[in-house]
């Protein structure tokens, strides 16, 4: 096994089978991910729904997935959009609006719109066809920053002006150029069935199960057992 003539195989099987078994427990760490997940949601989708007019907890950025409400006025005036977004296989944005409301602010992802209203706050005021006072029910999302693979960060103008478009709902960044303070997450409103008059509200799918990484953890680790255990045989029939 460690002759010269299979020095080289040997050590490609060793650092093989030492991959393949960092997969199989990246894997299960994955899964612990998953599980974390799915108990989150689930024990905040299982709360009341949290009015924010009568109460503001000061962990709220631990609240993700569970239902709020809240009644205040939209300040059109400020508002963001977030690009590449997409409505039955159509290209267009979604509309960030600040709601005020006795004692606070937060924002509000308003749905989708199409492309073609161009790329200004000026043209998204068409829009703004929302009561003085409105009520908005849905769920608190935290902020979205820049993927760890892909994507592209957001970076504000040097000039201080004000960036309109983001490519990602980060509400940290997105604070720092509001008059007045937000609470640290946003909130995704309920979908209103067979609304087709934009901006169109969106929720995510989520599927809550612990999808495949078990069974791909097994198989890493059978891959691993196969390397180091049978390497020797092969080298025997050799």
């Amino acid at each position: 096994m460690f002759s010269k003539k299979w020095l080289f195989t040997t050590i490609l099987v060793f650092i093989g089978t030492a991959v393949c078994i960092r997969l199989g427990f990246w894997q299960l760490n994955r899964l612990e991910t998953r599980r974390a997940f799915n108990t989150q949601v689930e024990t905040m989708r299982a709360k009341p729904i949290l009015n924010l007019n009568t109460e503001t907890p000061n962990n709220i950025d631990s609240m993700e997935w569970r239902k709020v409400t809240v009644t205040g006025e939209y300040d059109f005036e400020n508002q963001m959009a977030l690009r590449n977004q997409y409505h039955n296989n159509q290209y267009g944005y979604h509309l960030i609006t600040p709601l005020l409301f006795d004692g606070g602010a937060v924002l509000v992802n308003r749905g989708w719109i199409p492309a073609d209203s161009s790329s200004t706050a000026q043209d998204w005021r068409m829009y703004d066809d929302e009561e003085s006072t409105i009520t908005v029910q849905g769920q608190i999302r935290l902020g979205q920053q820049k993927p760890t693979f892909g994507g592209v960060a957001d970076a504000l103008p040097i000039d201080g002006t004000k960036l309109e478009v983001w490519n990602n709902l980060d509400v940290e960044k997105m604070s720092t150029q509001l008059p007045y303070p937000i609470l640290d997450i946003f909130i995704q409103p309920d979908v209103i069935e067979n609304d087709s008059t934009p901006p169109i509200a969106y929720q995510p799918t989520i599927e809550l199960t612990e999808g495949s990484h078990f069974g791909y953890a097994l198989q890493w680790f059978s891959f691993a057992i196969i390397l180091f255990f049978g390497y020797p045989f092969y080298l025997r029939k050799q």
